[in-house]
């Protein structure tokens, strides 16, 4: 059978850092980048005699996250222990939920060729980070850093509702934004802060029995995603038309090979020997938390995508850009409440202002102007004062400086001649000096038109505005 007769089925895991400061049960910090093993104390050690302390805040994000993904959030959660010896573990198990999640049932929506479709969300749960171990090659030494360990995350299991690489890797992007959009996570595929791990198998199309799934992991961008997931699919349809079995196992992507290759056998659960954390009670929610946390939600991705098409009349892929980072998105509708032309300032931002933030390397936080002048700016160009080249220069130096875009333009002397009778003027003394143009137009000949156009525009000092030239010189040569 070819690889089109099977059907890929596929679920991901996805483990998503929480911005809080400090870890999941003591007070170590959670940032990133600190030497080896310079974020640690004797909780998250694992050292004889110590006790867990729950952060708060990050009970409140997995409440926001599972709200936001239209999940059942439990009133009672349970903590277990998941165990297993591995040098960056040092307690030899990790504090996680099991049976008894805090939050079940949900659902996200994702585009498909075939238009939006929803994937469910089975559990989303609390767990610590391991640690992580560095093998150095030269040295032949495998080294551990834990600063990591304790640290808290959320892990958002799907249900196996995903048929292709681009479907996995469209959901992975839509519950980026999403968390990121809520503030409990950073979106960082390259630091790890969310990662994801992919659950792959295949079966017959037409079947309903579902073929040995495999894990992949080491999967830290949308790219190696897809690439992982379509050789992984193309990998198992040729062992099963060979007339062999495939293996539940985990593997690795070595982006290297493009190929994954056999990293361990499959655990299932009774492997981890799960059993409830004696040292944390069951946690009890309370419903002014939920009231509170569901009332702060802020409007999410999708919602504020079809918005912006439909309050602000964008194209959809511009909307996409618009919505696709919360600040722009904030920034836009900043800028929105002083302007006329949404559509020209939509075209602003994802032109002139990205291409700028890309070149300084910058965030949208350290723009030097406010909304208000960025919107006096577009309101030259509208009124015809400021030509729309001239603005972008005046944009530049807004970015630069941050001056208002009044100074800039006084300054460089870059304001559109608009008064009628000054237009007029200029086009009398060209048309007077361009006898031969003026008879080739008024012959049938309209491509002239450009011609005179320029010579007013080069008399002027290229201060005209065009559209007012434009307008004269079809009125003196009889339009």
């Amino acid at each position: 059978m070819p690889i089109e007769d099977f059907q890929p089925v596929i679920g991901l895991e996805v483990h998503a850092q929480l911005l809080t400061g400090s870890k999941l049960f003591c007070s170590c910090a959670t940032t990133f980048g600190a030497p080896p093993n310079h974020h640690v104390c004797p909780v998250c050690l694992g050292m004889p005699g110590v006790l867990p302390v729950l952060n708060a805040r990050v009970v409140e994000f997995a409440v926001r996250t599972g709200l936001a993904l239209r999940c059942e959030v439990r009133r009672t959660s349970v903590w277990a222990r998941k165990n297993y010896f591995y040098p960056d573990m040092p307690k030899g198990y990790q504090i996680t939920q099991y049976d008894q999640p805090i939050c079940e049932h949900g659902v996200l929506t994702i585009d498909t060729p075939g238009g939006e479709r929803d994937v469910r969300i089975r559990r989303i749960h609390m767990e610590e980070d391991a640690g992580k171990s560095v093998h150095d090659a030269h040295a032949g030494a495998s080294l551990v850093d834990l600063n990591r360990a304790g640290v808290p995350l959320l892990e958002i299991v799907s249900e196996p509702d995903i048929r292709s690489s681009e479907e996995a890797a469209e959901y992975l992007k839509a519950l980026r934004d999403v968390v990121v959009y809520l503030g409990v996570n950073d979106g960082n595929l390259e630091e790890g802060s969310f990662r994801c791990d992919a659950n792959v198998s295949v079966m017959p199309r037409g079947s309903a029995t579902l073929g040995t799934r495999v894990e992949l992991k080491n999967l830290n961008s949308f790219r190696f995603v897809r690439l992982a997931i379509d050789y992984e699919i193309a990998r198992q349809v040729e062992v099963l038309e060979s007339g062999g079995k495939v293996q539940q196992e985990t593997r690795l992507w070595d982006a290297q090979r493009s190929e994954t290759r056999a990293m361990r056998g499959k655990e299932e659960a009774h492997d981890y020997r799960y059993f409830p954390e004696p040292d944390l009670p069951p946690l009890h929610l309370e419903d002014a938390l939920l009231d509170r946390v569901a009332t702060s939600l802020p409007e999410l991705p999708r919602p504020r995508f079809r918005r912006f098409v439909s309050q602000y009349g964008l194209p959809e892929d511009t909307a996409h850009v618009l919505t696709g980072e919360r600040a722009l998105a904030d920034y836009f509708e900043a800028v929105a409440l002083h302007v006329k032309d949404p559509k020209r300032l939509a075209n602003w931002l994802q032109g002139e202002l990205l291409r700028l933030l890309k070149e300084e390397n910058a965030l949208l936080s350290a723009l030097r102007f406010t909304p208000a002048q960025l919107g006096e700016l577009l309101g030259m160009v509208e009124a015809g004062t400021l030509s729309a080249s001239a603005a972008k220069d005046v944009f530049a130096e807004m970015f630069r400086t941050g001056r208002a875009p009044r100074d800039v333009v006084a300054e460089k002397g870059l304001a559109q001649e608009s008064d009628v009778g000054a237009v007029e003027a200029v086009v009398d003394q060209v048309l007077a000096a361009c006898p031969k143009e003026v008879a080739q137009y008024q012959a049938g000949k309209k491509q002239v038109l450009g011609f005179l156009v320029g010579q007013v525009m080069r008399a002027m000092k290229g201060k005209g505005n065009p559209a007012l030239v434009n307008q004269v010189l079809k009125s003196r040569l009889g339009e």
